[in-house]
């Protein structure tokens, strides 16, 4: 499986090479075209349990599409549904990454995704719910962000803190607690920032440069109402 990002900036495609019998999955609705030896389907990531549980707990869709190469090899061009970076890692296998629950976009069959608990505290401060993607496995995994993604690497003991709402994806070898972030609960509030994550290395973080809840506040403004 080979792929690639087309486009670069606010509004990417991949383009992902299959060779004959190869497969990808990726999030429902997310292809935009491919060849026509590519057969589509759809699947319950982790059986049934695991797709209820990120239905539920995390806001993941319940289905995932599987796009294979059944009739030889093609390609398969998708997209996400919001405006924004995409980024492509290699999985080894053996590095984890945690991830929102809006941020994957498609990767190799062999990939597992899984709905992760967060503590009460950080379910409830954090933003993101109580629950993340934990994903693992081998092949090559694509995110995709709302604005660009800056990517922070931390060293070990080095500290970061990041506004919960620009989060996109982590590293499992981070670790990370919820604050305030300011020294006050008002000024915290009235700043706009509420709570933010403080990271400490080793590790990886990935940041998207756009607000989602910040926009949906900005159009929502020019939404008519009903008296």
């Amino acid at each position: 499986m080979k792929s690639e990002i087309l486009y670069s900036g606010a509004f990417p495609m991949v383009r992902i090479e299959l060779l004959a019998g190869e497969s990808v999955k990726a999030e429902s609705g997310a292809m935009v075209a491919s060849s026509p030896t590519i057969d589509v389907d759809s699947k319950m990531e982790g059986g049934f349990l695991g797709a209820l549980s990120r239905k539920v707990l995390s806001g993941e869709k319940f289905f995932f599409q599987t796009l294979r190469a059944t009739r030889g090899p093609g390609e398969v061009l998708l997209a996400p549904t919001v405006p924004g970076d995409i980024l492509i890692f290699e999985l080894d296998g053996m590095n984890e990454y945690l991830v929102q629950k809006d941020g994957f976009l498609a990767g190799a069959e062999e990939i597992k995704i899984e709905s992760k608990i967060q503590s009460l505290s950080r379910g409830l401060l954090g933003g993101e719910g109580f629950f993340i993607l934990k994903i693992t496995g081998k092949g090559p995994l694509a995110l995709n962000s709302f604005g660009a993604i800056h990517t922070v690497t931390l060293q070990p003991d080095q500290e970061y803190i990041v506004d919960n709402s620009h989060l996109v994806a982590w590293t499992a070898t981070t670790s990370y607690n919820i604050e305030k972030a300011a020294a006050g609960w008002i000024a915290s509030l009235t700043s706009g920032e509420g709570f933010v994550c403080r990271f400490r290395g080793p590790g990886m973080v990935y940041i998207q440069s756009r607000n989602p809840r910040g926009f949906g506040s900005w159009v929502r403004q020019f939404l008519p109402t009903t008296e």
